[in-house]
Order: structure tokens, then sequence, then C-alpha cells
């Protein structure tokens, strides 16, 4: 079995892209790899196949990134071609190759339908995926919801409980230290278990900042007394409009506040046109889904997402 990037010459390339994009787990098509490749978010060598002894391609693996990323940020696309014996043991020496490649350990995002568990064929294939992933490392797995708008939802207007206005750097980092505290998000219980609050605070403010919106987007929520109530960061992704990051600190949390804020980030992508938002969140987070439901943003797929505990 030989693995290797896309890089060795155009027709390795254009073999590696029309790979057949079938199976159940939805895959990018040839169009769109290439536009992908066109705007420099993935790119030959992120792009790995294995092949047999006659050449043929069994299996390939699409790693993303934006632009200007260095490395590759997250697994898009694993294929291996239907018929083979053990697609796991195919699918994970791939992916050792191409984290050898990179000398570090992406995560992987699995798009899905909602429901995908009651589809034996589909169930399947997300179970070989996974063994995959949990051979080479991706043991940490976390399922999300990704939701969208569209103007046909409506925006709620301002009802005046809270009060939004812009702030220092030092004013949002101290509100991103306040609102990790008691966070449902997996990921920053995860993060806060091997980090203090101050440094998860300058880690979400930089990634948020290195995002395609703008930092004059972002808000500071407060009562009308003016205490600190939470954070608002519209952002957005190479693609679309996003929620970005936002939250209640924990003495006003239980109070509906967050969808006030929650209206505010919608309000701001709305007035600018934005005929598409996105936001994401865990499965467990009850409370921010039901936020999501009541402002009319619609679940268009689960996000299964595997990667590597933090150490």
């Amino acid at each position: 079995m030989l693995f290797r990037a896309a890089t060795a010459d155009p027709a390795h390339l254009d073999r590696a892209v029309a790979h057949p994009a079938d199976g159940p787990v939805p895959a990018l098509t040839g169009e769109k790899i290439r536009e992908e490749l066109a705007g420099n978010r993935i790119r030959p060598e992120w792009i790995w196949t294995a092949e047999d002894e006659d050449g043929e391609i069994l299996a390939r693996a699409l790693w993303w990134g934006r632009a200007d990323s260095e490395q590759p940020i997250a697994l898009d696309c694993l294929q291996v071609r239907a018929g083979v014996a053990d697609p796991a043991a195919v699918a994970a020496g791939l992916l050792d190759a191409g984290h050898a490649a990179f000398g570090g350990l992406p995560g992987y995002n699995v798009s899905l339908p909602r429901g995908w568990r009651a589809d034996p064929e589909l169930a399947a294939a997300v179970a070989w995926r996974r063994e995959a992933a949990y051979r080479t490392g991706l043991t940490r797995e976390i399922e999300r919801l990704r939701y969208e708008w569209t103007p046909a939802a409506g925006t709620a207007g301002p009802t005046g409980r809270l009060v939004f206005r812009e702030g220092t750097d030092e004013e949002m980092l101290d509100a991103f230290v306040r609102l990790s505290r008691g966070s449902l998000d997996l990921a920053t219980r995860h993060e806060l278990e091997l980090m203090d609050a101050e440094q998860l605070a300058r880690e979400d403010f930089d990634f948020y900042l290195d995002c395609p919106g703008e930092r004059s987007w972002w808000r500071l929520a407060h009562l009308p007394d003016g205490r600190l109530a939470g954070l608002a960061v519209p952002s957005a992704t190479p693609y679309h409009r996003n929620v970005g990051y936002l939250g209640v600190v924990p003495e006003q949390r239980g109070r509906g506040l967050i969808d006030e804020i929650l209206a505010e980030i919608t309000r701001f992508h709305a007035a600018q046109g934005a005929e598409r938002i996105t936001a994401t969140t865990d499965t467990v987070n009850l409370p921010m889904a039901a936020a999501f439901d009541r402002a009319g943003y619609e679940v268009t797929e689960i996000r299964l997402v595997l990667e590597a505990p933090a150490r």
C-alpha cells in the first residue's frame, strides 16, 4: 500500500480530485474541491491517497484550512473505495501518513444528517471512520448541532433589557474569562482542565481575531444599571456570516438574557445583508440549543468532531 500526497505531478492531483464522491457520508465533489484549491483552503499537499500495487486509488483524505493557514485545521473528507476488506485499517494508515507529514493531528469533522444513527448503512460508514480516527489518536468525540438562519426567520427587535457597546481589548478579555466559568461548552470545559481561564480567554480572543469577521463587530452586553451581562462576537467564515461567540456571565444566567445577545448578533448580520447565518453548539448544551430554536435558527446537520485530547 502506497500512501502519498497529491504533489508528485498534475496527473496524480487530477486523479485524486476525480475520486468518486460516493457512499452515504457526504463528500466534496470534484468541482467543489477545485474551488477550494483555487481559494488555497485545500492544497495538493493536504490531499492524500492510498494506492494499491497497480496504482489504483483505494482511499482519499482531504484536509482543509484557511487561505493563510500554515498547516491544515481539519480533516474534511475521508473515503475508502467500496469493497475494501478493512476500510478502517486503510483509512488509519492514510491518516497516519498525513499526520506525520503535518507534524500534528488536525481534528476530523464529519457532517451528517439528523437521525443518522437510524440508517444502518450510514451508521456503518461512520463506524469505520470513527475507528480509523481513534487508531490515529483522534479519541475525543464531540457531537454538535449546526444551525442556520435565513431572512425568512425574521429578527427580534431590541427589548431594552440589555445595552450593547464596544469594549476595549482588556474588557473583552475579562468578559471571555467570566463567561468560561460554568460553561456547558465541552471544548471550553476540556481546555480549562489544561489551562487557566485567563490563558483560555487569550486563545479565544486571538482565534476570533483571526477569523474573517471584524474586531469592530464585537459588543459587550450590559444591564441598564451598567453591570456586565455577557458578550456578543458576530463573526464570519470564508463562506458566510456566523454567530461566533456569545454567552452570559454566571451571575446573570437563567434569566433569558442569552436570547437578547443572540438577537443582537442576528440583527447585526441581517442589517449588513446576510442571507445566511450559521452557528453550532454541542448537543449537550440544551439551553443554547433552545435559544437558537427560539430565534428561528434551524438545524441543518449534525457535526461529529473527532480530535486529539489536549495535552
